[in-house]
Parts: structure tokens; C-alpha cells; sequence
């Protein structure tokens, strides 16, 4: 399964640690994935234990919900060490991080560069869905909005205000979507 991840590519998967669920930029390099981990739970969970999964999803609400840390209808099982998302392919692994110091225009933090190691595959189902382009500009939408939490700006705003133009266009109608909105309106009333 691992296979239908091309190598060099950027995948949005979720990992899941011992108490969150966070999807995450992973690339394929041979038999391991990597990503990088902000500050968060996540970030804090991978510190205490190596235990974690990664799970494929082509459903782009679960993965804009989860980053925003919004309500999830979710069924977890879990053995031993792991935890993992009920009926969802994917992988039980063990991760290995480093910390490093990350700089952008938001400013500079620590993350944690990671590498996962798959041990076992996780069987599952994903629903037969086709591709939509608005799918594509949620999620980026939610990239962008997570990043103006942690610093506002105007240029983030308006960038984010263009891609919600852009997804209604394509015939967006996610609630998850009009959340974003509504908090970035509010985020510029004060």
C-alpha cells in the first residue's frame, strides 16, 4: 500500500498520536514518510511516545476539521501503544523526530522534522468520492487560516478571502468553510 504514495510528492494524511488526530504534509522517500511537526499536541505526543499512525483519508472536511480542531465523529481503536482511526487505511508505525528551528514570515519556532517507520498496515475503506477542485482550495484555505491564528495579517487575510471567492465559485458550500470565514470577519473587527 505504501507504493501508492509517490515518492517526492506531498500527501495531506493524518496522524494520529495518543490523544489527537492532525493531518500532516507527508513525503514518501523509499520505505519511510516524512513530515513536519509544529507546536501542538501532536508535537508534544511524539515527544512522549515514538507510537503513532498515519492514515489516508480523501475527505477534505475531516482534514480541514481536524486542523482546526473542530467536533469529529470519529471511531478510535487502539493496541497496545497505538491508536488509530476505526476502518481507515493506513499504517501503525513508530516515528523518529528531531528538533529543529524553523523561520518564515510568521517568525521562527521549533518543530519537530519527522521520519515514520511503517510496521503494519492498517486495513480500511475509503468512500468512492470524485476529485473536486474546491476540495483542493478548502484545504488550502485552512493551511493559510491556521497560519493566520498563530500571526494575522492583511496579506493572509485577503489571500484566504481570494481562495473563499474561488471555492464558492467552484461550487463550495462547506460549513466548515463559512466557520473559517466568519472567524477571520471576526478577526478583523477588533
Amino acid at each position: 500500500m505504501l507504493n501508492l504514495l509517490r515518492e517526492g510528492q506531498v500527501y495531506e494524511l493524518l496522524l494520529v498520536s495518543k490523544s489527537n488526530l492532525t493531518p500532516v504534509g507527508v513525503v514518501r522517500r523509499g520505505r519511510r514518510l516524512h513530515f513536519r511537526l509544529f507546536p501542538g499536541k501532536s508535537f508534544r505526543d511524539l515527544l512522549e511516545s515514538s507510537y503513532a499512525a498515519i492514515q489516508i483519508t480523501n475527505d477534505p472536511e475531516l482534514l480541514v476539521r481536524s486542523a482546526l480542531n473542530l467536533e469529529l465523529n470519529l471511531k478510535f481503536e487502539s493496541e497496545g501503544e497505538y491508536r488509530w482511526v476505526s476502518n481507515m487505511p493506513g499504517w501503525l508505525g513508530e516515528v523518529q523526530c528531531s528538533r529543529k528551528i524553523w523561520e518564515d514570515e510568521i517568525g521562527t519556532t521549533e518543530v519537530l522534522e519527522c521520519e515514520f517507520v511503517p510496521k503494519r498496515e492498517l486495513p480500511g475503506e475509503i468512500p468512492l468520492r470524485p476529485f473536486s477542485r474546491a476540495d483542493c482550495i478548502i484545504i488550502e484555505m485552512a493551511v493559510l487560516f491556521t497560519r493566520y491564528l498563530v500571526k494575522p495579517g492583511d496579506k493572509t487575510r485577503a489571500k484566504i478571502l481570494e481562495l473563499y471567492k474561488l471555492y464558492r465559485h467552484l461550487g463550495g458550500t462547506s460549513e466548515t468553510a463559512e466557520y473559517i470565514l466568519a472567524h477571520l470577519t471576526k478577526g478583523s473587527q477588533k
